[in-house]
């Protein structure tokens, strides 16, 4: 007997008759001896509907009240999923967040999670009910009702899982696991049977959606072990785990991409101590994350031209800070560029493998592909490109390193 942690999103409960497939899942796991906790999203679209309304009412709102109606779609599928499984003969319960109770801070619309307290559902577990849980939502140090963000019904799952000490915590989504790439630019593309931590939380902050970033943080955290797998097909998925229990790693694991990042570049910068300083000082002022850095000297060593990346989305309100500092910095001129791409490899066997940017670089280079931009961990290795190269890209790193399925 194990105890199960099984989340569903929005797509997996999009209708009732997908609820009801949701119910002949768990009724499985419970049918196999296991403790159950199930935690599910909102119907597809309905958090969107949500959010539309609350800006139709009002455009500078109140995030505690925001929270109050955004939170309002989870109600419903606990309520509809708990009914199916009692039609399935399965004892089951609803639980919204601050019924269990999920404490969360204060901060509405983002909050993170400081506790999670299981003993009812433990004790509920002994008389093989099933504990039905409302994610993405809790309640704050204020006692009111808070929402995670959007994705947060990962990090629910894998927090309850941390909580109950779960054997496993399962993530069905309308994928059937993690991939090598994104399959529909990489056809080739092969599904993972086991990735690390580390590599999955690469993967998720440089654009791979299947999990969210704090989920996996988390996971990592509390060493929850994932599986991601399908909503709509018996498939074996991908397991999420330490290092130590894949047996032979991959040099590189994956290639991903993400659209979402615009390039600024500072021409002719004064050269002078605090000039960086002054720059993204004022950009972190604003709550503008700044992602790649490059800067070069010119010649005579009095100026410089510095370029960095930021969320395509922040471009003009960057643009606007940093034209307020045009003259301080002595900066001739502010070029940005929103036609780029990072595309990325993540492995862990980066760290004992030497060569790995020379094949990335003589690859790309191969096929005509300018880099703009170089960023680099221990486990990854980012570049920034023209946003026309994107799919060329993925493909050409995918067949580089090995990873086209046969």
């Amino acid at each position: 007997m194990a105890r199960l942690v099984m989340k569903f999103g929005g797509t997996s409960v999009g209708t009732v008759e997908r609820i009801k497939n949701v119910a002949l899942k768990v009724k499985r796991e419970v049918d196999a001896g296991h403790e159950v906790a199930v935690v599910v999203s909102a119907m597809s679209g309905d958090t969107n509907r949500l959010v539309d309304l609350v800006s139709d009412v009002s455009v500078l709102h109140d995030a505690r009240e925001y929270d109050v109606v955004v939170s309002s779609g989870e109600q419903v599928t606990i309520g509809l999923l708990s009914l199916a499984l009692q039609g399935l003969g399965v004892s089951a319960r609803s639980w919204l967040g601050w019924q269990i109770p999920v404490q969360t801070n204060a901060v509405h619309g983002a909050a993170r999670i400081e506790n999670i307290d299981c003993t009812e559902i433990i004790k509920r577990f002994e008389d093989q009910q099933v504990a039905v849980c409302a994610g993405f939502q809790g309640i704050g140090s204020d006692n009111r009702i808070t929402t995670l963000g959007r994705g947060g019904s990962d990090t629910s799952a894998v927090a309850l899982a941390a909580a109950l000490k779960a054997d496993r915590c399962d993530i069905y989504t309308d994928v059937d696991g993690i991939y090598t790439a994104d399959p529909r630019i990489a056809t080739k593309a092969a599904k993972l049977d086991k990735i690390t931590y580390e590599e999955m939380l690469e993967l998720a902050s440089l654009g791979a959606k299947v999990l969210q970033t704090r989920s996996v943080e988390m996971a990592m955290k509390h060493r929850v072990k994932l599986q991601v797998l399908s909503s709509f097909e018996d498939l074996p998925g991908t397991l999420v785990v330490d290092e130590e229990d894949i047996v032979e790693q991959q040099v590189v694991s994956g290639v991903t991409y993400t659209r979402d990042e615009a390039k600024v570049t500072l021409q002719q910068v004064a050269d002078r101590p605090g000039m960086a300083a002054l720059v993204f000082g004022a950009l972190a002022d604003a709550n503008i994350n700044v992602d790649m850095i490059v800067q070069n000297v010119s010649e005579d060593g009095k100026a410089t031209d510095l370029t960095f990346t930021v969320g395509r989305k922040e471009m003009n309100q960057a643009l606007a800070v940093l034209d307020q500092l045009k003259d301080k910095a002595a900066c001739r001129a502010i070029v940005p560029d929103p036609n780029v791409v990072k595309v990325s490899i993540v492995g862990m066997g980066m760290r004992s493998h030497s060569g790995v940017a020379k094949i990335m670089f003589s690859a790309l280079a191969e096929k005509g592909i300018n880099i703009q931009v170089i960023s680099t961990s221990e486990i990854k290795v980012s570049v920034l490109l023209a946003e026309e190269y994107t799919e060329l890209a993925v493909r050409t790193l995918h067949t580089a390193f090995g990873l086209d399925a046969a």
